[in-house]
């Protein structure tokens, strides 16, 4: 794709990862691809605000030089030093050499680490500005949105914020703005995102922004470095944002489970049922066959959590181990969270489901419900109202 002019003398240059299907090591699917976007300030002064995956780099080089000659970039802004911004630097450093690198003082530990580049770096802090002409940029350092180094870049004749990996999504489309694609795939996209990437960063987020709101600087454009641009209304992102970063939640279940040979299976569906029947939304997954990326989606809104398991050697099966501890690391609060689960000659399941949930500061509603093999009409009936019984709960 060429160069898209997103304001005046401001250029998207950045990369289309059709392809890109996971993410954060596997951590995270991103079906629909992603996007490593890099923007190219034109001026008095050339500034190139963050650059693309490593893969990509020769793209984002293709594209500048579509404006103008690389050796003429005099600042490379790095927002954040994960790989996929900033692997391309060290190809790009080639071409502009005497280009300065601002950066916070942990991205540079961070780009000097990854490529031991011997380049020209200028820490910033927050507030600290660089004038390019008739624009001039700003920094504000946001350290742990997502990691320690981050930080947003914001230039104020255009009211145009560049905040990296915050208010983004991964979408590949050939489109560039949110306003031009479907609204449900996008308002999926950023959810999943918030969820799987910054749920357990919320207090920081809401601080974060509560700053910048106090800072009164006017917002017509946030252009993140993953997926599309927010033009039309950009602050309702930063208010879903806000929303989800004070763990506000739905009248919703979602229910998880793994099981052996079916008896855990058909204790989550009765219960499933009867969730339904009083009236509450409810989701049913099972672990071992369903996206991580998209349960965890489907629980950031959720006030309830249903968690499952057959008993394998006194404990959860693995899947739901390795979703429980992945799930712990989000730190859900506001949550209230039921166990259940079936097991032959011993039990341990629940037990060990009850134990991560409380680390996780879940609050755990009791008592459990267990089966010993497989649940006969009567106990089934008893998960049916254990259903209705814990959707009375989230109602309440």
């Amino acid at each position: 794709m060429k160069p898209f002019e997103i304001k005046k003398g401001i250029y998207w240059v950045g990369a289309i990862d059709w392809n890109m299907r996971n993410f954060h090591g596997h951590t995270y699917t991103t079906k629909r691809g992603t996007t490593y976007n890099a923007y190219l300030i034109v001026d008095e002064k050339i500034a190139l605000v963050d650059t693309v995956y490593g893969p990509f780099a020769q793209e984002l080089i293709e594209k500048i030089k579509a404006i103008v000659p690389p050796e003429k970039i005099d600042y490379v802004i790095a927002n954040h030093v994960e790989t996929d911004h900033s692997g391309a630097m060290p190809e790009l450093m080639k071409l502009c050499p005497k280009a300065k690198v601002y950066c916070t003082q942990k991205c540079k530990e961070g780009l000097f680490r990854y490529y031991y580049g011997n380049w020209d770096f200028q820490i910033v802090k927050t507030l600290d500005k660089l004038k390019l002409g008739k624009r001039t940029l700003s920094f504000i350092e946001a350290p742990m949105i997502h990691w320690p180094d981050s930080m947003f870049t914001y230039c104020a004749e255009e009211e145009l914020l560049m905040p990296n990996d915050a208010f983004g999504q991964h979408y590949a489309t050939s489109e560039r703005f949110a306003d031009e694609v479907d609204q449900c795939a996008l308002a999926d996209e950023a959810a999943k995102y918030y969820a799987n990437i910054l749920w357990p960063l919320g207090s920081m987020i809401s601080r974060k922004i509560e700053e910048v709101v106090k800072m009164n600087i006017p917002i017509n454009m946030i252009a993140p470095s993953h997926g599309l641009i927010w033009r039309k209304d950009p602050l309702k992102i930063v208010n879903t944002y806000m929303e989800w970063a004070k763990n506000q939640t739905q009248p919703k279940i979602v229910i998880a489970y793994e099981s052996m040979w079916g008896a855990t299976e058909k204790m989550a569906r009765k219960m499933a049922e009867g969730i339904a029947d009083s009236g509450i939304d409810v989701k049913v997954y099972d672990v071992a066959q369903s996206d991580r990326t998209e349960i965890i989606k489907d629980m950031l809104d959720a006030k309830g959590f249903m968690i499952g398991s057959s008993t394998h050697d006194n404990d959860m099966l693995p899947n739901m181990a390795g979703f429980l501890e992945f799930l712990k690391g989000l730190k859900p609060k506001n949550r209230l969270a039921s166990a259940f689960g079936s097991y032959g000659w011993a039990g341990g399941a629940v037990a060990s489901i009850e134990k991560v949930l409380k680390e996780s500061g879940i609050e755990v509603s009791g008592p459990s419900i267990s089966a010993r093999f497989m649940p006969d009409d009567k106990e089934l009936k008893a998960c049916y109202d254990y259903g209705v019984d814990f959707a009375a709960k989230i109602k309440a």
